[in-house]
């Protein structure tokens, strides 16, 4: 029986994202190395190969290329981006570098309008991002696309049923690229939709079981959707073998604290330990103005105070995270060389021990913030709960630019509660998937009644997004930006200016730092 789809990582930051499509689909899905042996494969039983992008060139000397005994397997293959340039250079195809790279929206004209492009508008918007073309297909290839710049935007062999584009179909900005991966899955790999998070939930709580067996499990709740649909899921596998533990470092947002012991509480009857660490952090990050040194320094933190409440009583065999894709991919390399954007707390130096010693628990890694929802949902958890907004772990620390202080957080939690206050009074906070304030470092001349001032600057960030790896700013009504910096200037003393953050993801990311 056809397992699903194995998706082959060459180090692109959108191979998780591949994966979340096809099983937002209802395909299921499973990330490989790209160095993934043929008797691996073929134990998966696949009923497609997908083959992502990758920062590398394929003519580089040490280019992450995969057994190409793949070709051979008669079994459906996609190539997408990079993917593309290995389906070329497989078959004896030429790939050079591009005189104009592309990057960004293009417009797709098809010339062969079946296949993986049954049901797509000729001169749809795609999403590209490279800087090398196929000069020439292999023979037995097709042209099936093009764009103003890509002669060859879409390739295939109908014979061997290989397919590839140069655009990122797997991209909100690609329009019918949804289309596109389920016209792969069902009409080329004649696959079945069998993935939901009922499964997911199921497979998980057996894991979970499996792997701890009659250890106990120690998990530092936050308060966030990720850290309660974390705690839920483990307590419906192990139950009172999980101990919850809340470590207040100083920098949540306003009232954060008091709400996530009372939320919690109520809405899971399971017993919280709350640890007052406040002073520690803010001496800690006392001097440290390096965002990756930030994060670094409160996730040692949390770990160690982790494992002071380990060492008072029971032991604690394992260490449960809310990690999400998101947070993987932005750390480390993903199953493949992919570029580090920046470290995450949850990916220090103890803490990756810990997992290359089996004793780390998160079952959420592989999931994106919409599905962790799904997930969440599924479980019977209240959906006001699960539809927050995302908040980082290390808190306002990497929404303070520069040094944390005492007096920053005050201004910070001040600004940001305005905010979110106003986003809710007006029916806007559901409409946009994340927002928060930002301290910036700099100070700036302004007049309040007939006296010059020379004060502090906000910067708020709205985002639209449906999981976190791209982001488009929130194009909220321009009276409701007026209303709220004006209800911050004149309710947060030290505040004199406050601005928008309009940049996108890419090239930006959400956070600040």
């Amino acid at each position: 029986m056809k397992s699903g789809i194995i998706i082959l990582d060459f180090g692109s930051q959108y191979t998780q994202l591949i994966a979340r499509r096809i099983r937002e689909l209802g395909y299921f899905a499973e990330i490989h190395p790209f160095f993934i042996s043929l008797d691996e494969i073929k134990k998966f039983q696949p009923g497609g190969i997908i083959l992502s992008g990758s920062p590398a060139s394929i003519y580089d000397q040490n280019a992450p290329t995969p057994d190409n005994r793949i070709f051979d397997l008669n079994i459906p293959i996609l190539g997408i981006c990079y993917g593309l340039q290995v389906v070329a250079a497989g078959y004896g195809g030429k790939v050079e570098p591009s005189n104009r790279r592309e990057y960004g929206k293009a417009s797709l004209e098809i010339s062969i309008p079946d296949g993986i492009f049954e049901g797509i508008q000729n001169g749809s918007q795609v999403w590209m991002s490279h800087g090398d073309k196929v000069a020439q297909i292999p023979p037995g290839f097709e042209t099936m696309a093009h764009t103003e710049n890509s002669p060859f935007a879409a390739i295939r062999n109908k014979s061997r049923n290989i397919y590839a584009v140069q655009f990122h179909p797997e991209v909100e900005h690609s329009r019918f690229g949804k289309l596109i991966l389920k016209n792969f899955a069902q009409n080329v790999c004649l696959l079945k939709r069998t993935w939901n998070m009922k499964n997911y939930a199921k497979k998980q709580i057996f894991e979970i079981k499996k792997i701890v067996g009659r250890e106990k499990v120690i998990l530092g709740l936050s308060g966030g959707v990720d850290s309660m649909v974390t705690a839920r899921l483990i307590h419906d596998a192990i139950g009172d073998q999980l101990t919850c533990v809340y470590v207040d470092h100083g920098l949540m947002r306003r009232n954060e604290t008091e709400a996530v012991v009372k939320r919690f509480g109520s809405a899971f009857h399971i017993p919280l330990r709350v640890v007052n660490a406040e002073e520690r952090f803010l001496s800690a990050l006392s001097g440290v103005t390096d965002p990756e040194k930030k994060r670094k320094i409160i996730g040692k933190l949390f770990l160690e105070e982790f494992q002071k409440v380990a060492t008072e009583g029971a032991h604690y065999e394992f260490l449960a995270q809310g990690t999400l894709y998101t947070d993987v991919i932005e750390s480390v390399s993903v199953k493949g060389p992919s570029d580090t954007i920046k470290s995450h707390h949850n990916r220090v130096q103890e803490v990756m021990e810990m997992i290359q010693a089996g004793r780390i628990i998160e079952p959420l890694k592989e999931l994106f913030k919409d599905e962790v929802r799904q997930l969440g949902l599924t479980l019977g958890m209240p959906r006001e709960l699960l539809f927050r907004h995302p908040f980082p772990g290390p808190g306002l620390a990497i929404r303070i630019i520069g040094e944390v202080t005492s007096p920053k957080l005050f201004l910070l939690r001040q600004a940001d509660s305005i905010l979110l206050e106003e986003l809710k009074k007006q029916g806007l906070y559901d409409k946009v998937w994340q927002a928060f304030a930002v301290y910036l470092p700099v100070q700036s001349v302004g007049v309040m009644g007939d006296k010059r001032t020379y004060e502090n600057v906000i910067a708020l960030r709205m985002v639209e997004s449906s999981d976190g790896m791209t982001a488009d700013f929130a194009r909220v009504p321009h009276e409701f930006l007026a209303f709220v910096s004006s209800r911050i200037i004149n309710e947060v003393a030290g505040i004199n200016r406050v601005v928008y953050d309009i940049s996108t993801k890419p090239p930006a990311t959400i956070e600040w730092e």
